[in-house]
């Protein structure tokens, strides 16, 4: 049984020029943060230091005008409706506090404890591995939001199974880090968590629903259709920024030690594509709407990197594996995440003739 009825097996959604030329863009981005980091050094440790509880207020300011617009989307009356996608929520539940944690402590044991050991400072190899687990232990805040409305996801859905990823946080993230490092106590940042619920959830959903209820009243849906419209572009340029400043920031790092970070990236890629292909098998396998399938593999496979950074840290010091490890997946994250995005949007087809069948 099937959550949607699917009229007709889908193509993927339609691209603008922009969008569909987005992995060239995301390529100079990468380029032009690296180097503008070594030509201007200055500036962008003025930009790095600008931060509240490990968290970047210039970062922050551009998740803001990647997320709002697609928040503006959002009818929060329309909540309810979720609760006819709870096969979806409940595999991605699933794949963020059952399967992440564990599976990358696997990758970790089996690449940098193993297969890669000869090839990294012998000193640093547990650090290294605490870091991947940190990464992957706590599931992505915002930028699930960018990934969803590439793939035209269901945003209440997304809206709701963020929600309910930051509440089991709050409870889940300490003991589920704890026991695959083996410590009996997790110094977890609260201040980080909750200011990054605060300025990528709480303060965003306010902003868009005050304009929303603004736009609606004063044009009605015509309105809002337009002013959607007009910030399509807003988002994705906050995105190629993003990356500017992210690689601007990490460029020493990338330029110092380049095998070190290539070695660290590879589990870290192999468990997004792991987690994102599961979480999309299984709501193929249940019958669920392409539109929640694609949001929820997206979400499945993300890492909430501030988080996973801040706690890094604050157990292992600035300059720790640990440290480094969370930093690499700041790096893949955004490059890796277009490409499982470009992969849900491309087998459409294949997953609705699936639902097709079953409805």
């Amino acid at each position: 049984m099937s959550e949607a009825v699917v009229v007709a097996p889908g193509k993927a959604p339609s691209m603008g020029l922009f969008e569909r030329f987005l992995t060239l863009w995301v390529a100079l981005c990468i380029v032009a943060g690296i180097g503008l980091g070594e030509a201007v050094p200055g500036v962008f440790h003025e930009l790095g230091s600008a931060t509240i509880a490990q968290i970047n207020l210039p970062v922050a300011v551009l998740v803001w005008l990647m997320v709002i617009p697609m928040l503006l989307k959002i009818d929060l009356a329309a909540l309810g409706q979720v609760k006819s996608h709870w096969r979806g929520i409940a595999i991605t539940v699933c794949i963020n506090w059952l399967v992440k944690p564990f599976s990358m402590a696997l990758l970790g044991w089996l690449f940098i404890a193993h297969l890669f050991r000869p090839l990294l400072p012998s000193g640093m190899i547990e650090g290294y591995i605490a870091g991947l687990i940190l990464l992957a232990a706590a599931p992505c805040t915002a930028m699930v939001f960018v990934w969803s409305n590439l793939v035209d996801g269901e945003p209440h859905f997304t809206l709701s199974q963020v929600a309910l990823n930051d509440a089991i946080m709050i409870l889940a993230f300490a003991p589920l880090v704890a026991l695959p490092l083996g410590l009996s106590s997790i110094a977890v940042p609260w201040d980080t968590l909750v200011l990054s619920v605060v300025l990528y959830i709480v303060v965003p959903v306010i902003v868009a629903q005050l304009w929303r209820q603004t736009l609606l009243r004063r044009g009605g849906q015509a309105a809002l259709s337009r002013t959607l419209r007009a910030l399509g572009p807003l988002s994705l340029s906050a995105l190629l920024l993003t990356l500017v400043l992210l690689f601007g920031l990490q460029g020493e790092q990338i330029l110092r030690q380049p095998a070190v970070i290539a070695l660290l990236a590879v589990p870290i890629v192999i468990q997004v594509y792991f987690n994102a292909g599961l979480a999309y098998w299984l709501n193929r396998r249940l019958g669920v709407a392409w539109c929640v399938a694609g949001p929820s593999a997206l979400i499945g496979a993300s890492n909430f990197f501030e988080l996973a950074v801040a706690t890094a840290i604050a157990l292992f010091g600035f300059k720790s594996g640990a440290a480094l490890s969370t930093v690499v997946g700041v790096l893949v994250e955004v490059p890796v995440m277009l490409s499982v995005v470009q992969i849900v949007r491309r087998s459409r087809g294949w997953y609705e003739h699936a639902a097709l069948q079953q409805s």
